[in-house]
């Protein structure tokens, strides 16, 4: 029989966060103590362990997240390694009897707490999931078939006609505590950057934590959601929300976007700018539900034919891309935030990826790990799904034959060169004519600018027109194989 004054563990992951935290309330509202528990487990994920700049948000995350619950009365504890080690032994030192968890949704989490659940209530705990990440769990949003869902605008659709999404859960007012059970520093786990100290423009670029979520969401629902449609692909234009790396480590959830950003329809008239806004977070419902369905998503292309691709294993030219050196202003520009900040601009995200898997030849798992080691919103889902997308061999892909030009590209999303320049000094002088494509410019302007290709700025490391040729070559030949 449970004792109702034994500890209730609350084990947070990614759902970092107080309100709308369905595991969290569901414990505060028994009355029982509660402990709350983070485990850094680097041993489930495997090759999808936390990147650099992933580590760096969750220290400052956890941090906001320890002051949160200790105004609550339950001071956070850490723990490290293993979690099906770690859990039975907070069990044993806390009394605990009842363990509650906001549900993952990547391959190894879903294995990883299948078999704790199962171990756990071998030994007579109670063990209860909750959905705080999705606005619909994966396997409740089929297609007439009771299949899963491969193109996103049914999907999006069928999620649409299952109606508003759960209104959130508050934040507990106070909290119980259960007895002092000790924990690490989150100092010794050195989640952040020494030497060298490279974090530098994400201390600048970023709040994490749950008030710098919700400050994140409400200047963007009172600043921008209304020119969100218009200008959302203008990477020179502050116009997005920048809140994925919020929902990825939990500090909001998508049921609080959702229903804050349907206040801010009818409170100022954005409807369509908003239902665009919306869209997005469907596309990361979407990313989720594939995942889920397809567990091979992050290292297997979805499209068979895609297996057999004639990609090219250029060490140079990947550290090139990797280090904004392609001789490209948008793609380089975009390379450099992403360093500096730990993010980059969606639009941005389509056009070096298209360089990288298209001009280049280079296969889309290199990027996808690039992108996982420096991005502050990596995640699983998103990431694979995305790759695959641009790279033509996933669900909902673009026609493979799409390969963005990049110097096009730029003109159109960057007209004044503005992002360029903020990115790439080297090019600030150069007139707007040029600022795309360097190499035009005649030596009298590029001398007048302060630019010398190959010494200020590198000359491009590829011809466009040859490589999109060679790109479209490489795509016939797979499909007639596949034929």
């Amino acid at each position: 029989m449970a004792d109702s004054q034994a500890p209730l563990l609350v084990w947070f992951r990614q759902d970092l966060r107080l309100a709308d935290n369905p595991a969290l309330h569901a414990a505060a509202v028994t009355g029982r103590p509660v402990l709350p528990l983070y485990i850094l487990d680097d041993g489930a994920p495997g090759r999808w362990a936390m990147g650099g700049a992933s580590r760096w948000w969750l220290h400052y995350s956890l941090q906001a997240l320890a002051d949160s619950l200790a105004r609550l009365g339950a001071p956070l504890v850490l723990r490290k390694g293993d979690p099906s080690a770690i859990l039975p032994q907070m069990v044993a030192e806390s009394g605990a009897d009842i363990v509650h968890w906001n549900r993952c949704y990547e391959p190894f989490a879903i294995a990883r707490d299948e078999a704790i659940k199962t171990a756990l209530k071998a030994d007579g705990l109670t063990v209860r999931s909750f959905n705080s990440a999705l606005l619909h769990e994966p396997w409740t949003v089929e297609n007439k078939a009771g299949d899963p869902f491969r193109v996103y605008s049914p999907f999006w659709r069928a999620c649409l006609a299952k109606g508003e999404p759960d209104t959130p859960l508050p934040a507990p007012e106070a909290l119980i505590p259960a007895p002092g059970v000790a924990g690490d520093a989150l100092s010794d786990w050195a989640l952040l950057p020494h030497t060298p100290d490279w974090a530098a423009g994400m201390r600048e670029s970023w709040v994490p934590g749950e008030e710098g979520a919700r400050q994140r969401l409400a200047g963007f629902l009172d600043e921008s959601v209304g020119r969100y449609k218009a200008q959302r692909d203008r990477p020179d234009i502050e116009a997005t929300s920048r809140l994925s790396p919020h929902l990825h480590f939990g500090e909001i959830g998508p049921r609080q976007v959702w229903h804050a950003t349907s206040h801010a329809m009818n409170e100022s008239g954005t409807g369509p700018s908003a239902q665009k806004f919306l869209s997005e977070v469907g596309w990361r419902e979407f990313s989720h539900h594939l995942l889920f369905h397809n567990r091979q998503l992050p290292e297997t292309p979805l499209r068979a034919e895609f297996g057999d691709f004639p990609w090219h294993d250029d060490r140079p030219a990947l550290k090139a891309w990797q280090r904004g050196l392609t001789g490209f202003p948008i793609v380089d520009a975009g390379m450099r935030e992403l360093w500096h900040t730990g993010w980059m601009h969606n639009r941005v995200r389509m056009i070096v990826a298209s360089f990288l898997v298209k001009d280049l030849l280079i296969p889309w798992q290199e990027g996808e790990a690039w992108f996982w080691d420096t991005l502050v919103d990596a995640d699983l889902a998103n990431n694979s799904a995305s790759w695959q997308w641009v790279a033509g061999c996933g669900a909902d892909a673009a026609p493979y034959f799409r390969v963005f030009n990049p110097v096009l590209q730029g003109q159109k999303f960057d007209p004044n060169g503005d992002y360029v320049r903020k990115w790439i000094p080297a090019l600030a002088e150069l007139p707007v004519d040029y600022i795309h494509n360097p190499w035009t410019a005649s030596e009298g302007e590029l001398r007048q600018a302060g630019v010398t290709l190959g010494e200020t700025y590198p000359k491009p490391i590829v011809d466009h027109d040859v490589a999109r040729k060679r790109a479209l070559d490489a795509f016939e030949r797979i499909k007639k194989a596949a034929a």
